[in-house]
């Protein structure tokens, strides 16, 4: 059918930034999203602090009503959406011809665990009749459906940090089927609880730099020790190139391909040779008709954590070669911390603001590269440069793997 997708809304509420310019503006600065935790008595716990959003404000997305019946994570995807929605210029869809795709890692935990601690000290009775729905992670794809009379497909991936960039390779797949002409495409997150960051701190999966905790994402760097947890999310909207044209919309950037594996060798370790990341980044480019020296920017993983970012770089050179030396490559989450579930779609922002503005957006914190992390993951400071294409990778424990293709959009005209 020749269908292509193309990105025209934009919506991201992130720890360095409420809304598209914000975030890109926090994103340049290399500014910290990380803040001491002091939402519950932290301690006792060898990791005090995350990256969150402080000044969001639901009431400017739901009434009062709304918000008090739905769990922080979908309070902040309801919040990204809608800016999304907005920026597209998108006013009326066929209702069936309309969709949404989310994807979060764990959904309302905030909400199971106030409910569980509702349930033990006043009994089965004063359990909200409200909890399921606002603790299910569908939810709110559901939310979002109701609000804008989208009855097209409707579908929530969970595969932990790799959940929303699967949920655009999904829209993306909606699009070139025929399915859905518009498809609201994107992810959240908001996991900061005690058992939640107990069962981080446990596995040993977060850095402990309390003193220092402004500096503790450091992807790629020698001395990084873990990832910073963190909250927030983003969402796109995904859009028929040719439907988007007719009505005279801005675009973004087209996002042409999609690849996705598995690594099929641990639980939370990734592959030491990178071969599931291998994978889902040649069959991206594949899906895109793409060739490797194509690609000028990736916006990486790299969640500052020892194993993972090693595997990343080994990676990115089995897959680019030669060329992987004159990528720009970097990982947004040194300023934004891991925002798990959202890490895919607010990554995927980053990709096609790059691409919009041909600026390469920096590594914070990266000091020191590490022994044999010897490529250009743009350390520190944003790099201008020429980007006709690019990619995003989102890796999650369990060995699920998404990588989407991203390029410059070409004013062609409607056929």
């Amino acid at each position: 059918m020749n269908r292509r997708a193309v990105i025209t809304g934009l919506g991201a509420v992130t720890p360095v930034g409420i809304g598209r310019d914000a975030f890109w503006k926090g994103l340049l600065a290399a500014k910290s999203g990380v803040h001491p935790i002091d939402q519950f008595d932290v301690s006792g716990f060898s990791t005090r602090f995350a990256a969150t959003v402080p000044d969001f404000d639901p009431l400017l997305y739901v009434d009062r009503k709304e918000m008090r019946h739905m769990d922080r994570f979908t309070q902040l995807g309801v919040g990204a959406a809608v800016m999304a929605w907005e920026d597209s210029g998108l006013v009326e869809v066929t209702p069936d011809r309309a969709g949404v795709m989310v994807g979060t890692g764990i959904g309302g935990i905030t909400t199971l665990v106030q409910q569980l601690g509702v349930l033990n000290e006043r009994g089965p009775s004063r359990v909200s009749p409200y909890f399921i729905p606002m603790m299910i992670g569908n939810i709110l794809g559901g939310h979002l459906a109701i609000r804008y009379h989208l009855t097209g497909p409707n579908v929530t991936s969970t595969t932990a940090c790799a959940s929303s960039g699967h949920a655009l390779g999904d829209a993306l797949r909606a699009i070139e089927s025929g399915e859905a002409d518009v498809v609201l495409a994107g992810g959240a997150e908001a996991v900061l609880t005690p058992v939640a960051l107990a069962g981080f701190c446990n596995m040993r999966a977060l850095s402990t730099r309390n003193e220092d905790y402004e500096h503790a994402s450091r992807p790629f760097d020698r001395d990084r020790d873990g990832f910073v947890m963190g909250e927030g999310a983003g969402f796109l909207v995904v859009e028929e190139r040719e439907h988007a044209l007719r009505r005279g919309a801005f675009v973004y950037a087209e996002l042409a391909g999609f690849g996705r594996s598995a690594d099929a060798f641990h639980i939370v370790e990734p592959h030491p040779d990178g071969l599931g990341a291998v994978l889902a980044m040649e069959r991206a480019l594949a899906d895109a008709g793409m060739a490797p020296e194509d690609i000028d920017y990736v916006n990486a993983h790299g969640t500052s954590t020892q194993l993972g970012d090693a595997s990343e770089a080994e990676a990115l050179k089995q897959v680019f070669g030669p060329h992987a030396y004159r990528l720009s490559i970097s990982s947004t989450k040194s300023v934004t911390g891991h925002l798990l579930g959202a890490a895919g779609a607010v990554g995927a922002i980053a990709a096609v603001l790059a691409l919009r503005h041909q600026i390469v957006p920096p590594t914070a914190n990266l000091e020191h590269p590490d022994v044999g992390l010897d490529l250009d993951f743009t350390p520190l400071t944003p790099k201008p440069r020429a980007i006709r294409a690019a990619l995003t990778n989102a890796f999650g424990f369990g060995g699920h793997n998404a990588t989407l293709a991203f390029r410059a959009h070409a004013d062609e005209p409607v056929a």
